[in-house]
C-alpha cells in the first residue's frame, strides 16, 4: 500500500516512520528542497496545487492525506474522484475557516467563545458592543502558532488591529478566562470506529505549544470524548483530529480543531499503546484501530529554535528524543522530547530537567 501525503514537514516524516513497520510506503508532495520527510519518503517536488504532480500522486497512491490544514482547495478538488482523500474535504474546508468552525460547533450545541464575523473596521466596532473586552481579532483563514491574531483590550486598539490584519476577512472572539488549556486527540476510521486518547493539558508561550502532559482519568474526559465524537460524526470524519479546548470550571469550550495529527498528541509515540500517527494510517486505510491506553505518566516537551545536545537528553532514562532534521531558526519547531515513566517521582524529576534543557523554564 502506498500513502500520498500533501506536505513534507515533520508530521509527514512521523507518519512515514509509523507506517514503515506496517509495510506501507510513502510519497510526499512538497515544494521545499530541504523537506524533512524526504529521508523517509519519496518526494514529488512542486507546488501543492501542481496539476501534473497531483495527477501523478493520485495514480501512484492508494489513499492521500495531508499534514497541514491550509492545503489549497484546488489541490483537493483535483484529487477527488481519482483517489480516496482523508480527512474528507468538508472537514478540511471547515477547519480552514474559523467562522465555519465556530458556526459548526454552535449548530451542534457545543460551547465556544462568543464570536462575530467582521469584514470592515465599522463591523468590528459594532461587534465589540456585544462581544466586549478583552477580545481577540483573528483572520478567518490561515494563521497558526499565534500568527494572524491581535488582542483587543479597549476601543483604541480597534483601528490599529484592523490595519495589522490588512483588512482580510476576520472573526472577533470574546476572551475566555480559562482554568486550563487542554486538547483531545481522536481517530475515526472509514467504517466509523472511534478511538479517543487521554486528555492532554497544554502550556503555550508566545502562541506556540511548549508542553503537553497526558492526564489519565481526567474528570472531563467523558465530556471531551462526547464533543469530539459529535464533531467527527457530523463531518463523517476519517483520520486523526486534534481538538483544542479551554476548561472553565466544569465546562469545556472549543477553541479550534486541526484535521490532522497534532502537536499536542506527540506524547502518544512513546506514552500510548498505539501512537496517533499509526492510528491515522489505520483509520484512512480502514484497518482496525489500535488501543490508546497510557503506558505510564506521559509528556511532550517541544524544542523551539535550538536543539539540545542529544546525550544531554538521553541521559534521562525515560526520555525519547525526536529530531526533525531541520536547520535551527528562531521560533522554529526543531523536534520534541517525549517522557514516559510509571514512577511519579522519577517522572516529575525528569520532566523538570527536560523542560530546562528545552529552555522552557
Amino acid at each position: 500500500m502506498v500513502i500520498g501525503i500533501i506536505g513534507g514537514g515533520q508530521l509527514a516524516r512521523m507518519l512515514a516512520l509509523a507506517g514503515y513497520p506496517l509495510g506501507l510506503k510513502f510519497i510526499v508532495l512538497e515544494p521545499a528542497a530541504d523537506a524533512c520527510a524526504a529521508p523517509v519518503a519519496e518526494q514529488l517536488r512542486g507546488d501543492y496545487d501542481d496539476e501534473t504532480l497531483l495527477a501523478e500522486l493520485a495514480s501512484r497512491c492508494d489513499v492521500v492525506t495531508y499534514e497541514f490544514e491550509n492545503v489549497p482547495a484546488r489541490a483537493v478538488e483535483l484529487l477527488i474522484g481519482k483517489v480516496p482523500v482523508y480527512p474528507p474535504p468538508e472537514a478540511l474546508a471547515t477547519a480552514q475557516d474559523r467562522l465555519f468552525e465556530k458556526t459548526l460547533c454552535r449548530d451542534l450545541g457545543i460551547a465556544t467563545a462568543p464570536f462575530a464575523p467582521v469584514n470592515s473596521l465599522q463591523e468590528l466596532q459594532d461587534a465589540m458592543t456585544t462581544i466586549g473586552y478583552p477580545a481577540i481579532l483573528k483572520t478567518r483563514r490561515e494563521g497558526y502558532d499565534g500568527k494572524g491574531q491581535v488582542v483587543l483590550r479597549n476601543r483604541d486598539d480597534l483601528s490599529k488591529a484592523w490595519k495589522q490584519l490588512r483588512g482580510v476577512a476576520a472573526i472577533v472572539e470574546g476572551f475566555v478566562a480559562f482554568d486550563r488549556e487542554i486538547s483531545v486527540i481522536a481517530a475515526r476510521s472509514v467504517s466509523g470506529e472511534l478511538k479517543v486518547y487521554d486528555l492532554a493539558e497544554n502550556i503555550h508561550k508566545d502562541g506556540i505549544l511548549r508542553l503537553s502532559q497526558a492526564r489519565e482519568n481526567d474528570p472531563l474526559q467523558a465530556k471531551a470524548r462526547q464533543i469530539v465524537g459529535d464533531l467527527m460524526d457530523k463531518l463523517e470524519y476519517v483520520g486523526v483530529i486534534g481538538l483544542e479546548l479551554f476548561q472553565c470550571g466544569d465546562e469545556l469550550i472549543v477553541n479550534e480543531f486541526a484535521p490532522r495529527v497534532h502537536n499536542s498528541g506527540h506524547w502518544t509515540q512513546n506514552g500510548a499503546l498505539t501512537c496517533q500517527f499509526e492510528n491515522h494510517l489505520r483509520a484512512i486505510l480502514n484497518w482496525p484501530l489500535g488501543a490508546t491506553d497510557l503506558k505510564g505518566r506521559a509528556a511532550m516537551v517541544n524544542l523551539i529554535g535550538d536543539m539540545p545536545v542529544s546525550q544531554d537528553v538521553l541521559r534521562h532514562s525515560h526520555a525519547h528524543l525526536h529530531d526533525y532534521g531541520k536547520e535551527p531558526r528562531a521560533g522554529r519547531k526543531l523536534g520534541h522530547i517525549n517522557l514516559c515513566a510509571s514512577d511519579e517521582t522519577l517522572y516529575a524529576e525528569q520532566l523538570q530537567a527536560l523542560r530546562k534543557l528545552a529552555g522552557e523554564i
